[in-house]
């Protein structure tokens, strides 16, 4: 990885090793993957689409991110549709 990593560059860039599914469950394959980079950022990305941009995110917002969901600040997320 010895090129600059940027926010939507393609994942692959980042290599194949590293990838987890920290949010699979029974949803036919298709979920988010992250990884870790070595700065301390996260890199996430789209299972299905493994060569498809990357999103990258500071350290601080990834954790700030996680207690949000932890403390329900993204229930809104799992609301049903207005009909």
């Amino acid at each position: 990885m010895g090129e600059r990593v940027y926010n939507g560059m393609p994942a692959r860039q980042l290599g194949s090793e590293g990838w987890h599914k920290p949010w699979s469950g029974g949803n036919g394959g298709s979920c988010v993957e992250a990884m870790k980079l070595t700065d301390g950022r996260v890199a996430l990305r789209q299972s299905t689409d493994p060569d498809g941009p990357a999103l990258i995110y500071a350290h601080h917002a990834i954790v700030r991110f996680i207690q949000g969901v932890k403390a329900g600040e993204a229930d809104f997320l799992l609301a049903p549709e207005p009909a």
